[in-house]
């Protein structure tokens, strides 16, 4: 039986555009050896350090942001900025926008969020490339201490059909995200057809639980899943996207 142990990192820092988040995770880890183990953040620190904050006075919005806003009661600066965060607005209703976003992600605002930003009238959206970011990270943290944990970026997403929302993987290195049991035999020996295991975002939601929402502990660090992490980049989170020709809620 394998034992996994999640725990989150204190003592880090508000960060801002340029910081270095690699270096920031280390000094609060008082240079811990993270070989073998993964290093989980919430996407915030990265989208805070790569500048990824939008400044509500600074957004014009356009007619059809001034209309969807009507529609749902809020203010069309914020509906504009999810809407330069989307290719496509896949629902409308209830005060959400169901966005698909330009990375592929289906999600709720197109991942654009006020929570946790460090000044008010501001919003926070997802990094540009989050597989790009995790891999940047990983390479930092292979330069500053020798070994090249895992890394995960991940953020909270709804899910069709339940209440709540959970934490998913939006990018990744040095991980594998996807575990493939298809064409594999259960205990019982029947061929499994459909098991597809979501490894990344069963780790991001692990992580979340070891951390609380109002707790400033956004990194956490996950050990005993050495078998998922890899020398290799790998294809990062964007091999969890399921093409839009299979999307069976389009």
């Amino acid at each position: 039986m394998s034992t996994l142990q999640a725990r989150s990192v204190s003592g880090l820092p508000e960060v801002r555009a340029g910081d270095d988040v690699a270096a920031l995770i280390m000094a609060a880890l008082e240079a811990e050896d993270l070989d073998g183990q993964i290093v989980a953040i919430a996407h915030k620190v990265i989208s805070k350090s790569e500048g990824a904050v939008v400044a509500l006075a600074e957004v014009t919005p356009t007619p059809r942001a001034q209309a969807l806003a009507a529609e749902q009661g809020r203010d069309p600066r914020a509906v504009q900025v999810v809407l330069d965060q989307s290719q496509e607005v896949v629902r409308a209703a209830n005060g959400v926008l169901i966005c698909r976003t330009h990375h592929g992600f289906v999600c709720a605002n197109a991942g654009v969020d006020a929570s946790n930003a460090a000044a008010r009238d501001t919003l926070i959206t997802l990094p540009q490339d989050p597989d790009a970011s995790a891999r940047k990270i990983r390479t930092r943290l292979r330069e500053l201490t020798g070994t090249a944990p895992a890394v995960l970026i991940s953020d909270s997403f709804g899910r069709a059909w339940r209440h709540g929302q959970c934490d998913v993987a939006i990018g990744c290195a040095g991980l594998s995200p996807l575990e493939d049991w298809r064409g594999r035999t259960d205990s019982a020996g029947l061929e499994l057809r459909a098991t597809w295991l979501a490894v990344a975002d069963a780790i991001a939601a692990t992580a979340d639980l070891a951390r609380a929402k109002d707790s400033s502990e956004p990194v956490v660090i996950l050990g005993g899943l050495e078998r998922y992490v890899t020398d290799e980049d790998g294809p990062g989170a964007v091999a969890l996207l399921r093409p839009a020709a299979e999307d069976l809620f389009r």
